[in-house]
């Protein structure tokens, strides 16, 4: 088992930036998937970015060039740097960790984008 314990969200004014962190620990596999998810009122969850353990990113469209991911192997953690920030960024942000074919998820953190 893993589990994930999130942290950051929070209100940010348009423009604005945000940094959200993700830990993971419990059984921990060196080769591995971790990244966010989001979900909106209504919509469907969605990639957000996620990392490997060799290092290959994956951007959602919509987050290129205003959104970063890294990693912390020796913390087990992904971090997730949010620029320039968008009312539609809004959403509940969920962490995601992949590894040995399975998939765990945190328990999400709220990022409203309003002035």
């Amino acid at each position: 088992q893993v589990q994930l314990v999130e942290s950051g969200g929070g209100l940010v004014q348009p423009g604005g930036s945000l940094s959200l962190s993700c830990a993971a620990s419990g059984t921990i596999f060196s080769i591995y998937v971790m990244g966010w998810y989001r979900q909106a009122p209504g919509k469907d969850r969605e990639l957000v970015a996620t990392i490997t353990n060799t290092g290959y990113t994956r951007f959602a469209n919509s987050v290129k060039g205003r959104f970063t991911i890294s990693r912390d192997d020796a913390k087990n953690a992904v971090h997730l740097q949010m620029n320039s920030l968008k009312p539609e960024d809004t959403a509940v942000y969920y962490c995601l960790r992949s590894s040995d074919n399975r998939d765990y998820w945190g328990k999400g953190t709220l990022v409203t984008v309003s002035s």
